[in-house]
């Protein structure tokens, strides 16, 4: 049939399965991330090779009901009428390039029995990445600057990074820009009222409660710190796939950028 012998022995990478596997499997992955949408459920199914169009799974979802989420409640966690320094947006136009460039803060509150504890989280703007994090029942200093100790001892950060946040009052207290100073950090803040600056440590929050925290109920501050540190580091950073890093996890991500660099410098490769 004048074909290439390698045509003839060629088998594809991609599993086919009956339509009962592929819903199961679609409710299998919806229970463990209640969020996902379609399309990083199509994404998950192609790691697993398993080849499926986008649109059946957009189907299917429809057909189960599995495509709504639940409703949000909005309880006010930014004081910005303090007396402390209101610093300049230094992301407006900024392209990110790297991890340890642009560091991004928010606090969220979550409901418990009988009233709400706070959570405090720093990310790596490029990876995705809950790198600091810490629950309170008071949201004050005390809880960002946590936050803030765990991240540069987890990240080691060289100076010059952008640390972004909101103009809370945690963020502009004098105890907590001193140990921004203190490390080399550049402090930036988002204009009032704007939504967007903080949009990716605020679309943290929001998976995190869609996804974790309205699956639960909590009663005790115990019950939350026992349970989100596994959702951030084994769920959200290790499995959780991302569309803006190419629908793959943030520890995943960063490996990946790290192997490249070690690529491009034979020395790094010769020591690792």
């Amino acid at each position: 049939m004048n074909l290439p012998r390698s045509t003839y022995y060629y088998k594809s990478k991609n599993k086919r399965v009956s339509e009962q596997t592929l819903i199961t499997r679609i409710e299998e992955i919806i229970e463990e991330f209640s969020g996902y949408g379609y399309r990083r459920v199509t994404a998950q199914l192609h790691r697993e090779g398993i080849s499926v169009n986008h649109k059946k799974i957009f189907r299917i979802m429809q057909e189960r009901g599995i495509t709504r989420k639940p409703r949000r409640r909005l309880v006010r966690t930014t004081d910005s009428n303090h007396r402390y320094r209101i610093y300049p947006n230094l992301l407006e136009d900024r392209t990110v390039t790297t991890t340890n460039e642009v560091w991004v803060a928010d606090i969220t509150y979550i409901r418990i029995l009988t009233a709400f504890v706070y959570l405090s989280v720093i990310m790596d703007l490029y990876s995705r990445k809950a790198i600091g994090y810490a629950v309170s029942k008071s949201i004050d200093t005390v809880l960002s600057l946590k936050v803030l100790s765990m991240a540069i001892n987890n990240r080691n950060p060289h100076r010059g990074v952008i640390h972004h946040s909101d103009r809370g009052v945690q963020y502009a207290a004098h105890d907590y820009v001193t140990l921004l100073q203190q490390h080399g950090f550049q402090i930036s803040m988002a204009r009032k009222g704007n939504p967007y600056d903080n949009a990716v440590a605020e679309s943290f929050m929001k998976t995190l409660k869609t996804e974790e925290v309205y699956l639960w109920e909590y009663q005790t501050l115990l019950d939350v710190e026992n349970r989100l540190p596994y959702f951030i580091e084994h769920v959200y950073n290790q499995k959780r796939l991302h569309s803006s890093l190419g629908y793959r996890p943030p520890d995943e991500y960063e490996e990946i950028l790290l192997k490249t660099r070690n690529y491009k410098n034979p020395c790094l490769i010769a020591l690792t």
